[in-house]
């Protein structure tokens, strides 16, 4: 993108790039006296470009992954479901059990520091590309842009009276909408219940209650934000919009426009060159197509979402009108103050993103996920729980020894049966009464009882200290060590 002024406009002296405004009080007391303003209803201008290709390969890409994973099989099963019932999460070959909530706190972890990362570097790309009320925004205003029209065509068909065109036109939309509703939310209850078996379910009216309960609710909340609330949910109820403020520094990408070659506005014809005319036209293009309502030419917005539609359609009006492109762009702080909206060079952009925060934030990903894979990779595909039978802590039996009730709990982690052996240690002369060998099944778990028997002459009174050793009959590498104690009475 190019950043050349035009010969008549004013010299091109930097100026200090707006921040985000605070807004007065005036503005959020109605006239009514009320505390907030009435909605003013936004209807986009639809736009082509090369930012809402980027936006709409991001739509196919995650509604391909969100629609399409709860129906993809692997090893017999679901690849993704979250059992909440057995208390079982697959995700592809791996099965992650409640003890591994560390995994969870991991992946939150990398989440939020990804999301820190992104944004220092190319500011709200995520709310613009990424983010399912964008997302799933864009598709419900698709269909409305279908149905009723485009911008002025919708405008109209509002301020028209009801109408027998307007009531079918409102009905096939609201229809359309719902469909779209239903099936997101029919899909978000399938990645919790194999969703094979809800549709089966679904198709002969015999779901259970909590199943068509979140599947109505999940499709009422899409209906309403994306259909209804849309931007509001951005400005107002988005806890990001709030504080993205503190991970923005000089050299974080935001959409501004450039005020010194845009400023004065003006209209003017193609070719014409005027001395006190800037390249804007103020043709409000850029307030049309965003999807908040924002002008981008006050300045840097904490309703903006970055999603860089108002720069696809002033580079269109600056290709009618014979202007270099720029005029809203992609730029940083520290651009602007240089008068340079727009980076011109890779070494620019190179000394945009090698910067201390960047490196910081690249680092401490780099660790974590390190950690996380590394984590996985090593993870025991095995966990034994050992509890003791609180009924009886030691009770003396035949051949004057001493025992011990546990309960083991042994699951198996891995996609295959195994069967396991296991062992005492740590207490001479303690042996194992029952069942040494044990079989699980794959992804399963199996609870078992089981007696340790100790002579009692052998043992001082107190707690002593003892390990339960499992290992696989077929994998030596795959056992577990857990520590446990045996009672002796006084």
């Amino acid at each position: 993108m190019s950043s050349n002024a035009s010969p008549g406009n004013t010299p091109p002296v930097a100026a200090a790039p707006k921040r985000a405004r605070v807004i007065p009080i005036a503005e959020v007391v109605s006239d009514d006296g009320e505390l907030y303003a009435a909605r003013k209803k936004i209807q986009p201008r639809s736009i082509k470009g090369r930012f809402n290709n980027v936006r709409w390969a991001m739509v196919w890409i995650t509604q391909l992954v969100f629609y399409g994973l709860a129906w993809l099989p692997w090893n017999g099963r679901q690849a993704v479901l979250f059992d909440l019932l057995e208390r079982k999460f697959y995700i592809f070959g791996l099965v992650l059990w409640p003890q591994d909530v560390v995994f969870l706190s991991l992946l939150l972890i990398i989440s939020a520091l990804g999301l820190f990362l992104v944004t220092a570097v190319a500011g709200r790309v995520w709310c613009g590309y990424a983010c399912p009320q964008s997302v799933y925004t864009e598709m419900f205003m698709w269909i409305e842009r279908r149905i009723e029209g485009d911008r002025s065509a919708r405008m109209k068909l509002d301020a028209a009276p009801m109408s027998l065109r307007k009531f079918s036109l409102r009905t096939a939309k609201h229809g359309a909408w719902a469909t779209l509703a239903l099936w997101t939310g029919f899909t978000f209850v399938g990645y919790f219940t194999p969703i094979r078996e809800v549709a089966a379910e679904v198709l002969t009216w015999s779901a259970g209650s909590w199943e068509i309960f979140w599947m109505l609710f999940y499709a009422a909340f899409t209906y309403v934000f994306a259909g209804h609330m849309r931007e509001q949910v951005c400005k107002y109820m988005c806890p990001y919009a709030r504080f993205q403020g503190v991970m923005f520094d000089p050299d974080s990408l935001i959409v501004s426009y450039d005020a010194t070659r845009g400023e004065p506005r003006g209209s003017r014809r193609k070719g014409q060159e005027g001395k006190a005319i800037g390249d804007c036209v103020d043709c409000e293009w850029c307030v049309q197509v965003c999807p908040t309502g924002i002008d981008i030419r006050k300045g840097l917005q904490y309703e903006c979402i970055g999603c860089a539609l108002c720069i696809d359609a002033c580079d269109q009006v600056m290709d009618k009108l014979g202007r270099p492109r720029g005029l809203i762009a992609y730029s940083t702080e520290r651009a602007q103050l240089a008068g340079k909206p727009a980076h011109e060079s890779w070494r620019e952009v190179v000394a945009h993103i090698v910067r201390p925060r960047v490196i910081l934030y690249t680092s401490l990903l780099a660790f974590i996920v390190s950690g996380f894979a590394w984590a996985l990779l090593t993870r025991t595909p095995v966990k034994m729980n050992i509890m003791r039978d609180r009924a009886s802590l030691a009770r003396e039996v035949e051949g004057g020894k001493i025992e011990n009730v546990y309960q083991l709990r042994i699951m198996n982690t891995s996609e295959a049966p195994r069967r396991f052996l296991l062992e005492i240690e740590g207490l001479p002369g303690a042996a194992i009464e029952g069942q040494r060998e044990i079989e699980v099944e794959a992804a399963g778990s199996r609870d078992i009882p089981m007696r340790v028997q100790v002579d009692a002459e052998s043992l001082t009174p107190g707690s002593h200290v003892i390990y339960f050793n499992l290992q696989a009959v077929d994998a030596p590498d795959v056992r577990v060590h857990e520590k446990a104690s045996f009672m002796q009475p006084r």
